[in-house]
């Protein structure tokens, strides 16, 4: 009976220092209704999802309140390779939306050009004064093959952005996929003062999207390991399951991931700090 105690004791410890979402791309955006994908995170456990902005936002921000689940976050895209304001008014319409509530704006930033270190910090520090006019904060999001395409890029916008509320995420996907592997301490504790966000799942050391992004239950990298480090670190700020283009029954993902999740909690008690 004590160890049981323990054990939920240290699930509930876990998931409050650091709570656990799931990106829409796994609770069927853009082919199922709001509601059946709030259903979806609801029944699997989370604690509410990353949503890509679509036409059902008002929709989906009911869909959520209604079961007591968070949106913790909106993913803009912005494409500094166009004429400005490199973004369409939607964007600003969808920060807006999000006005009064704990969400965080996810901005990537793609595209090329000649002034493009400029234009990637207006467009920044445009959304960075619309987030902190509501209480919120701008998580730059390092995404293979992007502007941001790498930890090290979105800190220098970050820092360059001279905005307090502007941070970035560590996406482990796009991390192992540029080759940074051997790096993650170092790399973890350059990001931790401005590290706003974490995505996980399961996945292999190298290869396509298909062995990078998995159930978190599958795959050869230690995501235990992974989790550890950043407890060791002090990192207590949410963590979302990344799901993209994973094959199968999307209930089945889920659960699948949610009991990934619960045994790494589970291990993490009694674990020896970080040296």
């Amino acid at each position: 009976m004590r160890l049981l105690l323990a054990l939920l004791l240290t699930l509930a410890a876990f998931a409050q220092s650091n709570p656990f979402f799931v990106f829409d791309n796994g609770i069927g955006r853009g082919t199922l209704p709001a509601d059946a994908q709030a259903e979806l995170a609801q029944k699997a456990g989370f604690d509410g999802i990353g949503y890509s902005p679509q036409p059902n936002f008002p929709e989906m921000l009911a869909a959520l309140d209604a079961r007591g689940l968070k949106m913790f976050s909106i993913y803009l895209v912005a494409d500094i390779s166009k004429p400005a304001p490199y973004f369409t008014p939607d964007f600003v319409d969808a920060v807006r939306r999000i006005k009064g509530r704990d969400t965080m704006i996810l901005l990537g930033i793609n595209g090329h050009a000649d002034d493009a270190e400029a234009r990637a910090l207006g467009v920044i520090r445009t959304f960075a004064d619309l987030a902190a006019g509501q209480g919120q904060r701008v998580a730059l999001y390092p995404h293979y093959g992007f502007y941001t395409g790498r930890v090290e890029d979105a800190l220098r916008l970050a820092e360059a952005s001279g905005r307090a509320n502007v941070g970035v995420a560590f996406n482990l996907c796009h991390w192992l996929k540029v080759g940074d592997e051997p790096n993650l301490l170092p790399r973890l504790r350059q990001a931790l003062p401005r590290l706003y966000m974490v995505s996980i799942n399961g996945a292999d050391h190298t290869g396509g999207w298909d062995r990078l992004i998995q159930p978190l239950d599958r795959g050869e990298f230690d995501v235990y390991g992974f989790l550890k480090t950043l407890r060791d670190l002090g990192y207590t700020g949410p963590i979302g399951l990344q799901c993209y283009q994973v094959p199968g029954d999307l209930a089945e993902n889920l659960q699948r991931s949610m009991a990934a999740w619960r045994r790494f909690a589970a291990r993490l008690d009694g674990s020896r700090p970080l040296k």
